[in-house]
């Protein structure tokens, strides 16, 4: 293990991650906050995971630090946070960050995708062990039922990064440990993702509440305690609709596109249980348990197919059809389902929360629902179409730079209708969105 190369640290100091508030304008003002000691808890966009990994850019453009760059404005003091030494970037796989590039599927057709950067990540850097002092705890896969526990650096690699005890550590323990004035938190979310993107077929999402005090409300409410017992204000995020995300919405249920021959072959095979095909657009074939004798049938209006799907064996090797999607990659309308109603259950929990300690609200499920439909800003429309939408990365889940710079405006406006403060909001179109070759 090594420390953060020193220019790359002084680099960051200059920049936003450790700085020194230059004077500010006269119209700024932190209003009813002390905005000196700001710390901030989440998952990927929090951190800066984007394109399917961390990399320097990625962090500098997190959610965490542009919320620090805005706050440095009314009197931040600093704000550290483990930076990667280049943009190749890594994930817990040891691989790169994905970029847009040309490929050649199984038809030798070639067009842009999404493809690794490198053949390898950035795992020297990725690794590294740093200062004990940080202020971005944005930690991609953090589960609030993770916060409290002793040695999850073991079981999270982008925690160990943060960890100078890694047997020890607790999330929790070291955030409130920073003693802040000011936080920002944006939980939950991995609470139903990792479910959500295995397609409900492993693990659980974190219950709402738990006998053994390890539910989302339980460790939610004493992390948020623990932050104000000294008198920290903050702002609290509600958690999105993780199933607006490009990762679930990109392909279509009906996507199995069938020339008059092929239609023709699945209905030989299909009629005799009673499944039809047509020539053009029709639903693909899942796995369903509990439909029918043979456990088959085709999918339905607003279930999702998955962007983990392998569409190489959807093009060449009939799967979807001949061979249907296995639950892994596919959500149901019961699935759906739980994790809507689980999410709604999350951010009851969280308004409590908020109306309890007297935080500033940012209500993020609404957001994600607009940005869904398109919105315009400053001439631009964004949404969370896949590529085009320039909100959402190549890992179809996270934030690009822009996506992160107009989710941060939300919580500024949220800071500044509660404690009466004037910082500025950020021109999200100065940060990119999807970068094409």
């Amino acid at each position: 293990m090594k420390y953060v190369n020193y220019l790359s640290f002084v680099a960051a100091v200059i920049l936003i991650s450790a700085c020194k508030p230059k004077a500010t304008d006269a119209s700024m003002s932190p209003g009813d906050m002390n905005p000196e000691r700001f710390v901030v808890v989440g998952g990927a966009n929090m951190g800066g995971f984007m394109d399917d990994a961390l990399f320097e850019e990625g962090q500098q453009t997190s959610l965490g630090n542009l919320l620090a760059g805005q706050l440095q404005k009314v009197g931040l003091s600093e704000f550290i946070q483990p930076l990667m030494v280049s943009d190749i970037g890594c994930n817990d796989q040891g691989k790169s960050k994905l970029v847009l590039g040309y490929k050649t599927d199984c038809l030798g057709v070639s067009s842009l995708s999404p493809i690794r950067f490198a053949s390898i990540g950035d795992q020297a850097s990725f690794n590294a062990v740093f200062s004990p002092t940080h202020h971005n705890y944005g930690i991609p896969g953090l589960k609030t039922s993770s916060l409290w526990n002793a040695g999850y650096a073991s079981e999270n690699p982008y925690f160990f990064r943060l960890s100078s005890n890694p047997l020890t550590d607790r999330v929790a323990s070291k955030i409130v440990a920073t003693n802040p004035t000011f936080f920002a938190v944006m939980l939950g979310i991995d609470d139903v993702l990792d479910f959500a993107k295995k397609g409900a077929s492993l693990g659980s999402m974190t219950p709402l509440n738990d006998p053994n005090g390890n539910g989302f409300t339980e460790n939610v409410t004493q992390l948020v305690d623990s932050l104000t017992i000294n008198g920290a204000k903050g702002v609290i995020s509600t958690v999105p609709d993780v199933t607006d995300l490009p990762y679930f919405t990109t392909i279509p249920y009906n996507g199995l596109t069938l020339t008059a021959e092929k239609a023709a072959s699945l209905n030989q095979i299909y009629n005799p249980i009673g499944i039809s095909f047509s020539v053009g657009s029709n639903p693909f074939i899942i796995e369903d348990p509990n439909s029918g004798t043979f456990g088959v049938r085709k999918m339905v209006e607003g279930e999702y197919v998955l962007l983990s799907t392998p569409l190489d064996s959807v093009k060449c090797n009939q799967m979807g059809s001949v061979f249907p999607f296995r639950d892994e990659f596919v959500l149901t309308l019961n699935e759906i389902n739980q994790i809507r109603t689980r999410t709604a259950q999350y951010n009851t929990a969280i308004e409590q929360l908020a109306s309890t300690y007297n935080l500033a609200l940012v209500d993020t499920y609404s957001f994600y629902k607009k940005l869904k439909s398109g919105l315009m800003y400053n001439g631009v429309k964004l949404s969370l179409t896949f590529v085009s939408g320039g909100t959402v990365s190549l890992d179809g889940l996270n934030f690009t730079p822009r996506g992160n710079a107009v989710l941060a405006n939300e919580f500024i406006k949220s800071i500044n209708k509660k404690y009466q403060s004037t910082i500025p909001l950020l021109n999200a179109t100065s940060y990119r969105g999807t970068r094409f070759p």
